[in-house]
């Protein structure tokens, strides 16, 4: 009990004594002193909460002063009393206002939204979620002279050379200068097969039925139903419209 008992003193001394000093000086020197105060409490308010605290602890204290120097200016009499009580009430309900706002503007600033430190930015990704891309294995065959294509039609591969040869499909598409090695890509959407000479693959999108002819370029896998190519058997696959885009022709 004692010791906070001195505590509450060693606090309470300074108040008092900022209190006599506003009292004795004249008013128009402790009103720019007390407006400072307030100018400093609403400063220091975001900055520094211990400068502010004894700022706003200055303008409480030090307002009984100024009115007393008031009121000592005034001559003392009755009117400078009811004058100095009236600027009591003002002075304290101002006070009270800006104690309001400026405990507002902390409460607001307590529940924005966080911004990440330095390192959460640098750590977060950067740019769209990457996209693992796992070919799957083409399957080449030789073509006989009658096979069933994925929806069971009938194809002939009819040979002019060893080479070389066409394709005739069940629903009039026809594949002339081709090899006999041949595929469908998964889910049948597309055929595949060999120039002559394996100068590069021929692509039939049976959805649509566009043919691309793609000399010098190979057919690495498939990405679900769409093909991939590459220009040597170990080069590096690109999708079949950056294959496009680089002037293959069709």
């Amino acid at each position: 009990m004692a010791t906070r008992a001195g505590r509450r003193w060693v606090t309470l001394l300074p108040a008092a004594a900022w209190l006599i000093a506003v009292a004795l000086l004249p008013w128009w020197m402790g009103l720019p002193l007390w407006l400072l105060l307030a100018m400093a409490a609403m400063m220091f308010h975001r900055r520094t909460v211990h400068y502010a605290t004894l700022c706003r602890r200055g303008l409480y204290w030090g307002l009984p002063g100024l009115l007393f120097a008031t009121q000592r200016a005034m001559g003392g009499h009755l009117l400078a009393w009811g004058t100095a009580l009236l600027g009591a009430l003002v002075g304290y309900s101002l006070l009270a206002l800006m104690e309001s706002l400026l405990d507002r503007r902390v409460k607001y600033a307590a529940n924005a939204t966080p911004v990440p430190e330095w390192r959460e930015l640098a750590m977060a990704p950067v740019g769209p979620p990457a996209h693992i891309i796992e070919l799957s294995r083409v399957e080449w065959g030789n073509a006989p002279v009658e096979f069933s294509d994925p929806d069971g039609e009938s194809v002939r591969y009819e040979a002019r050379t060893t080479q070389r040869g066409r394709y005739v499909f069940a629903q009039g598409r026809v594949i002339e200068r081709a090899g006999p090695r041949y595929c469908f890509g998964p889910g049948g959407r597309w055929f595949a097969a060999r120039l002559p000479g394996e100068r590069g693959d021929i692509l039939w999108d049976r959805r649509t039925d566009h043919l691309h002819r793609l000399a010098g370029w190979t057919l690495s896998g498939w990405d679900g139903e769409q093909p991939w190519l590459a220009r040597r058997t170990d080069g590096v696959p690109a999708p079949l419209h950056e294959v496009l885009g680089r002037g293959s022709s069709r």
